[in-house]
């Protein structure tokens, strides 16, 4: 249960910090109190000891002890709850208030110190009564020894007071533990409402509602990270399920196309007897567009082992000039009906599967041929960079292509101009594949657009 309830955790938390909290301020209450009481009745017994010490000091000669009594009486009539003991230097009692409870022991016991130290407060029970009191020894009267005066005071009122007030501090701390423990569980609650939005919103996530997303503005500053993380997410998932929705929609229609063709000519070689030429006729125009599925298909294969990390490719040296002139070469016919001139600068080698990236570089140069007006002109460059690796960089003119449709040029049978590529001989995979074969042997491509020019760039490392 601690393990799976923040809730409770902090709950936890709380009220043990308020339990700590709380014991430590009553405990500083209480010893306040004491020291405050036993502050006044240290006061009030010192007063009366020097009320003593003043009457003593009045006592010329020792004739005049007999009068001590009545001086004592007077002075102490009307304290309550007082006990006054004086012990002359003879050792008996010259005056003691009626009921005066002091341990003779610690009378007897300071009287044979003979020396003017007074004792510390000293705290005493008799039965249901509790006393606080002080022993000292006066040299006041001339011509006489030390008298022994011991002063106590009847705190019983002072002891009920505080144990009703610990009674009650100590309740009032337990009710306010309670009551912080449940404002702590309801503050948990309440802190951690965000978070059960997002277990909310999130349960009810599948491929239909991904729109859903948490507003900023309504979590703590503390969980604005985790939206934030969490709608990046539900933006990543909506785009991946928006793309395969549309890559399952064109792999349709791609397949459709040649499958149509192939119903249609059937048919209509089927509709009535034909000659064995036309039907070998047909069975050409078939045979093309069967080659046109198998490529498709082995393309599509290929996508697939790609994205799984299957493709391995091997490692021999390739030398990129004579890579890229045989290409030139084999779509000179190609170029030379589409009015398009080649040209190659630069040279370089790399480490890596010669066939792949033959077929990568000739994905760039068959893409730019079917791009590039008539009259226009394809440069090749090969850029031997030495620690910085290799750039290959295929440049043709062409109609502008928006910013927004750039970095999805590498999706499968994505198009940004779909009226225009309808038409042509390409099925949308081929710069999907180069970005695999690229990646594959551990480079980058990247598209640039500007100035009517659409420039395509392979980065890759050296021979290692």
């Amino acid at each position: 249960m601690w393990r799976k309830s923040i809730t409770l955790r902090l709950t936890f938390l709380f009220t043990s910090v308020s339990v700590i909290a709380l014991c430590a301020l009553a405990a500083l209450i209480g010893v306040s109190l004491e020291a405050h009481f036993a502050e006044q009745d240290a006061v009030e017994i010192s007063g009366k000891l020097e009320l003593v010490r003043h009457a003593l000091s009045k006592m010329n000669v020792a004739s005049d002890l007999d009068l001590l009594p009545q001086h004592l009486d007077d002075a102490l009539i009307g304290h309550h709850g007082l006990s006054v003991t004086v012990v002359a230097p003879d050792g008996h009692v010259s005056f003691a208030t009626s009921g005066a409870d002091f341990p003779q022991q610690l009378i007897a016991a300071h009287s044979a110190q003979l020396d003017t130290a007074r004792t510390k407060t000293l705290v005493w029970e008799r039965g249901d009564y509790v006393y606080r009191g002080i022993v000292e020894t006066m040299f006041v009267v001339p011509n006489a020894g030390p008298f022994t005066v011991a002063v106590a005071l009847d705190i019983s009122h002072h002891r009920e007071f505080l144990t009703t007030f610990h009674k009650t501090l100590w309740t009032s701390v337990a009710f306010g533990v309670l009551l912080t423990g449940l404002l702590g569980w309801f503050a948990a609650r309440r802190g951690l409402a965000p978070v059960r939005d997002i277990a909310q919103i999130a349960k009810h996530i599948s491929a239909s509602r991904l729109g859903d997303r948490l507003p900023h503005e309504s979590v703590p500053a503390e969980l604005v990270d985790l939206a934030t993380s969490f709608n990046d997410m539900l933006d990543r998932l909506e785009d991946s399920f928006r793309r395969l929705s549309n890559f399952s929609s064109d792999l349709a229609h791609e397949l459709r196309t040649p499958v149509s063709n192939l119903m249609i000519q059937s048919q209509v070689a089927l509709s009535r007897s034909r000659s064995a030429e036309e039907y070998r006729e047909i069975l050409y125009s078939n045979l093309e567009e069967y080659d046109r599925l198998a490529r498709m298909i082995a393309d599509m294969l290929f996508l697939a082992k790609a994205d799984h990390g299957l493709i391995v490719p091997s490692r021999e040296t390739i030398d990129l000039a004579t890579q890229v002139d045989e290409l030139i070469g084999f779509y000179e016919a190609l170029a030379d009906e589409q009015g398009v001139r080649m040209s190659r600068i630069g040279s370089g080698s790399i480490s890596g599967d010669r066939l792949m990236i033959r077929r990568a570089i000739s994905n760039l140069v068959s893409n730019a041929i079917r791009h590039t007006p008539r009259g226009g002109a394809i440069k090749v460059a090969i850029r031997d960079l030495g620690n910085d690796g290799i750039r290959i960089a295929v440049e043709n003119p062409g109609e502008a292509i928006a910013p927004e449709h750039l970095p999805r040029l590498f999706d499968r049978f994505y198009r940004a101009d779909w009226c225009r590529q309808r038409s042509s001989e390409g099925a949308g995979l081929g710069l999907a594949i180069t970005k695999s074969i690229v990646e594959a042997h551990g480079g980058t491509i990247s598209v640039s657009a500007g100035n009517d020019t659409v420039r395509f760039e392979i980065a890759m490392g050296t021979i290692s």
